[in-house]
């Protein structure tokens, strides 16, 4: 049965799934595998202005998040994993079996694939008798054809081991990956279990139910947030959310004022019912990372909250309508605006640099104070400190 409910309903429970409003129930190191097991993987960018994108979105909802804790979750604990699934993600080690399809294909593909081939034997000896490498321990000088330009043997060969699940990352040193063999790191009734999908549309399935978890809404519809689902079309998609429904695995959902209807996983719905009444909290300041989950269908960000929002860090300088790193803020249940910051590793200075409030905000003094007690959480991430406000740091409205 469909559900009709206003927008205002639908933006309190996308924040709400989120932990952006209402009680912080995402705590600790439980906290971080709760919210990862809710969205199934949380995207990873090594590019570090003021904080990497899936560092932000853990402190953005884990009160006292520290970078040991995620450590020990990935390379002690090995209760998370980095791996492909959207792009480059953080994802739970139990989903190893189902991410069998990325392994398959670099089994089978891959750049400079003979001269990787041809060394492989001796690499994983050398690995595992070391017990872990990096690409420049290994010393292979030779270069060969890569992805984004030439690079070292010794980095192709690990990064393709990686991908087709002979290698794992055994710990990151800053962006420098050591690898070590996933039989020497990874329980066997893990790296042993049968892939559940009988077929390809079976895996779709499971990967479109996934995404609208992670979003926490999604349409029948192109988005980017189906992004690294290799192989699915607009039929594949269709008939995903045709099984899913006939089975009672999601739920559709009509928003006022949206054309398309949207669809929530049935354990949600109880969540999105809770959702009609605004929450009697204080309004909170939370800076979101570029790419957070709940942004990866930005159309549908635009169409709920009336919010724009590109990642111009590949946008040439002269085309950008605000800075190369921004990040979107929340204010209660609304974007504010967006914010440019920037932690300055030797002055251990947290920069705020500009903010631009979107045309209908009104800047006040409510929210300057849950700004500043936002930006000192950021700060003490950092182990900053100080914040430093640039004078003149409001914009004007674009």
């Amino acid at each position: 049965m469909m559900m009709q409910i206003p927008k205002e309903q639908a933006k309190r429970f996308m924040l709400s799934k989120h932990g952006l409003i209402g009680c912080r129930r995402f705590a600790g190191k439980d906290g971080i595998l709760e919210y990862v097991k809710q969205v199934g993987s949380v995207q990873y960018d090594p590019v570090d202005v003021c904080g990497k994108s899936h560092e932000l979105a853990f402190v953005a909802r884990v009160p006292k998040f520290t970078r040991a804790m995620l450590f020990e979750l990935l390379y002690k604990d090995r209760k998370l994993i980095d791996f492909y699934d959207k792009n480059m993600c953080i994802t739970q080690l139990e989903d190893w079996p189902c991410l069998a399809y990325v392994r398959r294909y670099y089994g089978h593909h891959g750049r400079s694939k003979e001269a990787i081939d041809a060394i492989i034997p001796q690499l994983l000896q050398t690995i595992h008798e070391r017990g872990h490498a990096t690409s420049q321990e290994l010393e292979m000088k030779e270069r060969v054809d890569w992805y984004w330009s030439e690079t070292s043997l010794s980095r192709a060969a690990l990064e393709t081991l990686y991908y087709r699940g002979d290698l794992v990352i055994h710990h990151k040193k800053g962006t420098i990956k050591s690898y070590a063999l996933t039989s020497d790191c990874l329980p066997s009734s893990i790296t042993q279990a049968k892939e559940p999908f009988a077929t390809e549309q079976e895996r779709y399935t499971w990967q479109v139910e996934r995404r609208i978890g992670a979003v926490g809404m999604l349409a029948n519809g192109a988005s980017d947030a189906w992004l690294g689902i290799n192989g699915m079309k607009a039929p594949e998609r269709a008939k995903a959310f045709a099984d899913l429904l006939a089975n009672g695995r999601i739920v559709p959902v009509q928003v006022d004022d949206l054309k398309k209807e949207l669809y929530v996983k049935a354990e949600d719905v109880a969540l999105l019912e809770a959702c009609a009444k605004p929450s009697a909290r204080t309004r909170r300041v939370r800076l979101l990372p570029p790419l957070d989950c709940m942004l990866w269908d930005r159309k549908l960000i635009e169409a709920l909250f009336g919010f724009s929002y590109k990642w111009e860090i590949y946008t040439p300088e002269v085309q950008r309508k605000y800075a190369k790193y921004v990040l979107p803020v929340l204010y209660g249940e609304r974007f504010a605006g967006r914010i440019e910051l920037d932690n300055d590793r030797k002055t251990k200075v947290l920069h705020l640099h500009r903010f631009w409030p979107e045309k209908d905000f009104r800047i006040t003094p409510a929210f300057q104070k849950q700004l500043m007690a936002e930006l000192a959480v950021l700060k003490l991430f950092h182990e900053a400190s100080e914040v430093r406000v640039t004078e003149g740091w409001v914009q004007e409205r674009k």
